[in-house]
């Protein structure tokens, strides 16, 4: 379930979500070995909290522990991105109809907000800045939903496919259009138009599934 905004996150959230963006973004790349000292110093956190975020980052499959080898990034499989999508579909729609009109005044002014900030991310080129406004926009949608079952079921879903979309719309560079799509979810969402939320959501996993189609066409042609 995403973070209550009210409250601070703890060290292993924040060493969870620096080292989570470390390896989306490729700083640290599939296949890489990695240790809890380098990471310690890197993000200048305890080895606590970074141990306690390599086990959340194992149970999502972001990485792999080998006993004699030590932690590895684990690599991105595109067939499973078929199986998450088809999982995520369903439950994307009931959180974006559910965020339309539930939302509270403070959390559809944030959704104009993130709108222009992934906007402005991907304009400027700016991936971090994407990638965070990315995450915001998952947390926020998944907090105005308000449903405590559907934020943790969604926010998994995010987590697993969010690496994988990344590194291809990078590859392909179509962040503005990624951002086009979610700004406009965000705007129906936002004023309360609960099935043109529904279909713009709609548009973005079609991108996404598009993505993935030519991402194992590519792989297909290079085995």
């Amino acid at each position: 379930m995403a973070d209550d905004p009210q409250t601070p996150p703890s060290l292993a959230e924040t060493a969870y979500k620096r080292i989570e963006e470390m390896i989306v973004t490729r700083a640290l790349k599939p296949g890489a070995m990695i240790s809890e000292k380098r990471l310690a110093d890197e993000i200048q956190c305890g080895r606590t909290p970074v141990r306690e975020a390599l086990q959340r980052l194992r149970i999502e499959g972001y990485i792999e522990v080998h006993p004699s080898r030590g932690v590895q990034v684990s690599t991105i499989d595109v067939f499973r991105q078929f199986e998450l999508l088809e999982v995520r579909r369903p439950l994307e729609d009931l959180m974006v109809r559910l965020a339309a009109d539930r939302a509270v005044v403070s959390q559809r002014d944030r959704m104009i907000e993130l709108a222009a900030e992934i906007t402005a991310a991907a304009a400027d080129r700016d991936r971090g800045a994407f990638l965070r406004a990315n995450r915001a926009i998952h947390e926020l949608l998944a907090q105005a939903a308000h449903n405590a079952i559907l934020a943790g079921s969604i926010g998994a879903l995010h987590g697993l496919s969010r690496r994988f979309w990344y590194a291809y719309i990078e590859d392909q560079d179509v962040f503005e259009e990624a951002a086009r799509l979610h700004a406009a979810t965000l705007t129906a969402a936002a004023d309360r138009e609960i099935e043109k939320a529904s279909g713009r959501a709609r548009d973005f996993l079609n991108f996404l599934e598009d993505l993935t189609r030519k991402a194992l066409s590519e792989r297909l042609r290079h085995t």
